[in-house]
């Protein structure tokens, strides 16, 4: 059984109150889809409640970290300091439409030794409001749901391979690129899925429910607790041309070694095309 630390509990309990209330505005959208004002509104105010609920939390038990958030921006810290990176809504346009699949994710990333910038991610949290699912990791002690271990799946066909991706929207990401990827990874494996929040795209992954994930044109805070936990799973994670980095958003490609390899070569291939 794990035994949580105590930056995962700041973390938790932080994601845990900010979930109860999304979890509450959430049951209320579908009661706004038929009002003339609709939802939009409503949504973008859930975001910044729970993104401030969340900010005093972790302040308050943290006071001199700095945070990178997705609607406040970079608040600075203490410089020799680690950092907390939030998403206090992944899944925006699931939670306006009414569709459960959403959460919160923090990671807490370390500065560099020395000096000269940002490092290592060393803990991280991925909480789903709608199913109470915790998934969280550290660095060196493995990936959890709970109290459970999480290991990526073992599987080493593509042919029986189930996919992530996330795919470009509204001028946003390259939908030329994703085309070409989608074209040569598509043929190869048992399916592809687009639930359309990453961060619980990389849980599931870690979780063995999803055998691999790519995705380009994200965020430091979509994927800054999702690389951890899937790594800390047993997973590879790299940008497209094969570099590990400690968060991916620009683009990420995620699965056990024996599928990153698999799904590497073709994306490669795809791209030179």
């Amino acid at each position: 059984m794990a035994v949580l630390s105590g930056v995962i509990r700041v973390m938790e309990k932080a994601a845990r109150k900010a979930g109860g209330r999304l979890r509450r505005d959430f049951g209320e959208v579908e009661h706004l889809q038929v009002s003339h004002k609709g939802p939009a509104d409503f949504v973008s105010k859930a975001d910044r409640i729970a993104e401030r609920t969340i900010y005093d939390e972790l302040l308050a038990a943290r006071p001199d970290w700095g945070f990178v958030m997705e609607e406040a921006g970079v608040i600075e810290g203490d410089e020799n300091k680690p950092r907390w990176i939030v998403d206090p809504l992944d899944g925006t346009s699931n939670f306006l439409h009414g569709i459960p699949h959403f959460a919160i994710s923090i990671a807490v990333q370390e500065p560099k030794l020395g000096g000269g910038g940002w490092g290592d991610v060393t803990a991280a949290v991925v909480y789903n409001p709608v199913t109470d699912e915790t998934f969280w990791a550290e660095k060196s002690r493995g990936a959890w749901l709970h109290d459970g271990r999480l290991r990526v799946s073992a599987r080493r066909s593509l042919s029986e391979a189930l996919i992530a991706t996330g795919i470009p929207f509204q001028g946003r990401g390259n939908f030329g690129e994703w085309t070409k990827i989608f074209g040569a990874i598509g043929p190869q494996v048992a399916g592809i899925r687009r639930y359309g929040a990453a961060s619980l795209d990389l849980a599931w992954l870690a979780a063995g429910r999803f055998d691999g994930f790519w995705e380009s044109d994200l965020n430091d805070w979509d994927t800054a607790a999702g690389c951890l936990i899937v790594r800390e799973a047993g997973g590879f994670v790299s940008d497209f041309r094969g570099r590990s980095e400690p968060i991916h958003a620009a683009q990420v490609l995620a699965a056990n070694d024996t599928l990153h390899s698999k799904l590497h070569k073709l994306l490669v291939n795809a791209l030179k095309a």
